[in-house]
């Protein structure tokens, strides 16, 4: 029988408070009561189709499964209606007036507390449904449960002093929510505003989402799909929908997860780098969602900062999230899935170098500088990193990159530690002096073109147990030469006699006083005359002058300058110092400022070119 009574209850005096709370404190966007309407509407279509399936005789059994929103412009309403499974009176009064029901100081007191500790009340307390509060003067639910023998029935407030229930002849199975919009939210009356919302958190909707009649929603959720089932065509689709962009990817990462988290995620690799391109610097590109809602649109959270290059969407309903679901509530658990998600990322980029190389080229030419970035910044990733960095070196061929494993791999028994050297250029490099012992003893070094790349040389540390050293240190032991490079040594020139050459070190140490921190005979140099080297092995000459650039207040700490002293202009200089001691004073310190810009390491030349002027006036008398 009908129950045709209209029933009216006062809340207590706490709930407006309450309201207040939900309202005011939870939600930091007004366009979020949209979201929570739909997903509310959404979740009711996904059990009524289970509940189909259980019982089989439902009313309104060949309605479709759709959720509609139409809007009123001149009455200044909105209205939201699902075909789900509908609520019963009692369905109603339990599910939407648990806060109209309760209203007690106890009830007031948990709300209160969970707000301040940002614990988990979704389906707690229901209260998703009241954010339609942030931009209503009144609400009304009607609603018609799927049992045959079901009635429908209205329940209506202002969100302040009291509800209504009462019955509602003639309805749908389904949810009708008619929203009274207030003063300020009349732009939610509008085609467009709704359908943006909808676009921005509730695309991917498992069920059509109406406006006017149209469906708004029609990029399906790849990432919930078997990747049997999705072509190219719609991958690539999908990365220009969630990226606004308008090239094809470089390459996709799809993969699922159960444990330690139920984790779908869909990850892009994009063509261009808009950060070189002068675009500044660029914002996280991947999206969190929770059962295909938008959680966390461009998260901070859900990749490190140097993966920021990353388009995609991740999904995981095992992530607690606060009241609002803006916010994700478990530090712990954030962190549990940025590892996942980063240390599956990495893998599939080692697995692209090993099998997809010229993929990987690309890649590593794009987006390298941010793994750079990642090796200089993220301790726990680190290895995973080092195996995908390339560079160029003395055994590749100009513009082909080498790893440090196929480095490793070529190294001979005796060496022990990996050789890189930093310059502007291959030619820079090649042409200078701190390849010459290298090159004798047929050791391989890579080659660090990039401003960067002695800091992650420097945070590595050690690759493969083998430690990573600058050419340009002091203290390189390099093996001893063999029988035959003993003998081409004694063809060379003969070095100073130990006397001389003791006399004139110290004698050119005197000369540049601070500027050096000693002056000795090298061990290392064939060719040239001299080399400026690091003798702490704290920073390397790259790394001085990118902190001199920074910072103009760092002092270059001081170098020590090997001497070659088989050189004919050492031993000249020795023979100089005795007959014009003025002039060889000239040329120690060109000599030293040579090596200098040699090492990049040349701030004010000014001195020296004017110095340099007087040695070939010189020269020409």
């Amino acid at each position: 029988m009908t129950d045709t009574k209209s029933e009216t209850r006062e809340f207590q005096a706490e709930v407006k408070q309450l309201l207040d709370i939900v309202i005011h404190s939870l939600y930091t966007e007004r366009d979020i009561f949209l979201r929570e309407l739909v997903s509310n509407a959404a979740d009711a279509l996904e059990k009524f189709r289970h509940q189909q399936l259980l019982e089989g005789d439902v009313f309104d059994k060949d309605a479709p499964l759709e959720i509609a929103i139409s809007f009123d412009d001149k009455e200044q309403t909105l209205t939201i209606t699902d075909s789900g499974i509908g609520m019963t009176r009692e369905e109603l009064e339990q599910n939407l007036g648990t806060i109209a029901h309760s209203g007690s100081k106890n009830f007031f007191s948990e709300l209160a507390e969970a707000v301040k500790k940002d614990v988990n009340l979704i389906g707690q307390f229901g209260v998703g449904f009241y954010a339609a509060f942030m931009v209503a003067k009144k609400v009304r639910v009607q609603s018609r449960s799927y049992r045959p023998d079901a009635e429908g029935y209205e329940w209506a407030s202002e969100g302040s002093g009291s509800y209504t229930l009462s019955p509602c002849p003639g309805l749908h199975r389904g949810t009708k929510i008619i929203i009274e919009l207030n003063d300020d939210s009349h732009d939610y009356a509008s085609e467009y505003e709704i359908k943006r919302i909808i676009k921005q958190y509730s695309n991917f909707v498992p069920f059509p989402i109406k406006v006017g009649g149209e469906k708004v929603n029609t990029v399906q959720a790849l990432w919930a799909k078997s990747k049997s089932d999705i072509k190219d065509e719609e991958y690539n689709e999908f990365y220009k929908f969630i990226s606004n962009a308008m090239d094809e990817p470089l390459a996709k990462l799809h993969f699922s997860a159960d444990a330690p988290l139920a984790i779908k995620a869909l990850l892009f690799v994009p063509t261009e780098n808009f950060e070189t391109l002068g675009f500044g610097r660029m914002d996280p590109g991947v999206s969190l969602y929770c059962q295909k809602i938008l959680i966390e649109q461009n998260s901070a959270n859900i990749l490190p900062e140097w993966l920021r290059f990353v388009k995609g969407v991740v999904d995981s309903e095992d992530l607690p999230l606060n009241i609002s679901r803006q916010a994700l509530q478990d530090n712990a658990l954030v962190a549990k899935l940025n590892k996942i998600i980063t240390s599956r990322f990495l893998k599939h980029l080692a697995e692209l170098a090993d099998k997809e190389p010229e993929t990987y080229e690309k890649i590593w030419d794009t987006f390298g500088i941010f793994l750079k970035e990642g090796a200089t910044s993220d301790f726990l990733h680190r290895d995973a990193i080092a195996k995908l960095l390339r560079f160029e070196s003395s055994k590749s061929e100009p513009g082909q990159k080498i790893s440090l494993a196929e480095y490793v791999q070529r190294m001979a028994e005796d060496q022990k530690e990996i050789y890189y050297v930093n310059g502007p250029s291959r030619q820079a490099i090649e042409g200078g002096p701190y390849l010459e012992a290298f090159r004798k003893n047929d050791i391989e070094v890579i080659y660090t073109m990039e401003p960067i790349d002695d800091f992650v040389f420097s945070h590595l540390g050690e690759f493969d147990s083998k430690k990573l050293v600058s050419a340009d240190r002091a203290d390189i032991d390099l093996p001893e030469a063999s029988e035959t490079d003993k003998a081409e040594e004694a063809d060379k020139e003969p070095e100073l006699e130990a006397a001389v050459a003791d006399s004139l070190l110290k004698w050119m140490k005197e000369i540049l006083g601070d500027k050096v921190k000693d002056v000795v005979a090298s061990k290392r140099l064939v060719d040239s005359p001299a080399i400026i080297v690091n003798p702490d092995g704290v920073f390397t000459s790259s790394m001085e002058r990118i902190l001199k650039a920074t910072n103009q207040e760092h002092q270059i700490s001081s170098k020590n300058m090997e001497i070659n002293t088989q050189h004919g202009l050492i031993k000249g200089l020795a023979d100089m110092r005795t007959k014009d001691e003025e002039f060889a004073r000239s040329i120690v310190e060109q000599i030293y400022d040579n090596a200098m810009i040699q090492a990049g390491l040349l701030i004010e030349p000014r001195s020296m070119v004017e110095r340099n002027y007087k040695i070939l006036e010189r020269a020409l008398q």
